[in-house]
């Protein structure tokens, strides 16, 4: 059974940061994008990140380009995102997926498996 478990969230002051991690078990995912998503209070959920099979190629929503960095680890089934820079607009349900496709979509539709999601706050 496959299984993603996000870490990491909490509340944060503007201008700080967090590290998100999601730890993929029940299968190997070196083979697979994995991407990172959030929703807000109602909203939509939308695309924050994604990262390829192999680490090589990153995709970021325009909204967190030059703050948030998506890496991850194969050999600990692990992905990460680290956010600087928060704003309160970055308060959010963060959300970590994996497909079976290798390319790192920000489409929600490419990815099959999601976790439960950890709270971002980012308030004053």
């Amino acid at each position: 059974q496959v299984q993603l478990v996000e870490s990491g969230g909490g509340l944060v002051q503007p201008g700080g940061s967090l590290r998100l991690s999601c730890a993929a078990s029940g299968r190997t995912f070196s083979n697979n994008a994995m991407g990172w998503f959030r929703q807000a209070p109602g909203k939509e959920r939308e695309p924050v990140a994604a990262i390829s099979w192999g680490g090589g190629t990153t995709n970021y929503a325009d909204s967190v380009k030059g703050r948030f960095t998506i890496s991850r680890d194969n050999a600990k089934n692990t992905v990460y995102l680290q956010m600087n820079s928060l704003k309160p607009e970055d308060t959010a349900v963060y959300y970590c997926a994996t497909g079976s496709s290798g390319w790192p979509t920000l489409s929600a539709l490419g990815y099959d498996y999601w976790g439960q999601g950890t709270q971002v706050t980012v308030s004053s």
